[in-house]
């Protein structure tokens, strides 16, 4: 089908946002074509991605962590041969704007940092599982901090310690850099940091497939590299992809 002057819906995780934001004008302009962004994070319950992509909410484009766009192909929800991993994304530390910033540059700080917080948020996807079901057990303090700790739902973590509702938060680094009113601490040690990675792929259901995997390639190219790094995250280069 052409790929000229058609609408391409997509939905994207939070974590690959900022960065689509930023190249969706680029594309627009080479092809004609315009961007309907149907969705800009993974969601909760039936606002969710994949409640919307079940219930067969048009989509041509979804772009979301690598192990949930593999369940998607394995449903029949996404096609197979369109799998393109996209970046690899950290998870980051932010405070209120203005406030001190904890030392978290290696495993006992952070793990200090943690006990001496008084509140601590951390999000509803990826990265929020990771902390909240591995890395706290593994620091050995998860019964020190369970307690002050609140999962974010509906919204980025950043806003909750913008309002200061956390003194802490942690989530994909890419996701915290837009929000104003924070600042930007650091990543999680190497030692123990998470590292997702964010892939793309055409809906079965759509009607444009042209255009859809014309989408994904040039967010997958060189052109787009400049915006992915911009975003806090790192590009993968093409001649690195996989096919799932």
């Amino acid at each position: 089908m052409s790929t000229l002057s058609c609408d391409i819906r997509v939905m994207t995780s939070g974590a690959f946002t900022a960065a689509f934001l930023d190249l969706i004008p680029q594309f627009e302009r080479d092809t004609r074509n315009k961007i309907v962004v149907a969705a800009t994070s993974i969601g909760t319950g039936a606002n969710s991605i994949p409640s919307r992509l079940q219930r067969g909410e048009p989509v041509d484009v979804v772009i979301v962590a690598d192990g949930v766009l593999v369940g998607f192909i394995k449903e029949g929800l996404i096609m197979a041969e369109s799998y393109t991993p996209l970046a690899r994304s950290a998870i980051g530390m932010a405070v209120r704007a203005g406030a001190p910033k904890p030392d978290i540059g290696s495993v006992d700080a952070l793990k200090r940092s943690l006990v001496q917080a008084k509140s601590i948020a951390y999000s509803a996807s990826v990265s929020g599982d990771y902390l909240s079901t591995e890395l706290f057990q593994r620091l050995g303090i998860s019964d020190q901090i369970m307690g002050k700790s609140r999962r974010i739902e509906g919204e980025r973590v950043g806003a909750a310690v913008a309002r200061g509702e956390a003194e802490i938060g942690f989530q994909q680094t890419s996701e915290l850099l837009p929000v104003p009113g924070i600042d930007y601490v650091g990543p999680l040690p190497p030692e123990v940091q998470r590292v997702s990675v964010f892939s793309a792929g055409v809906a079965a259901g759509t009607r444009i497939s042209g255009a859809a995997h014309a989408l994904i390639g040039f967010l997958a190219s060189p052109e787009a590299a400049h915006a992915i790094t911009k975003s806090g995250m790192e590009p993968i280069a093409p001649q690195g992809r996989k096919r799932g």
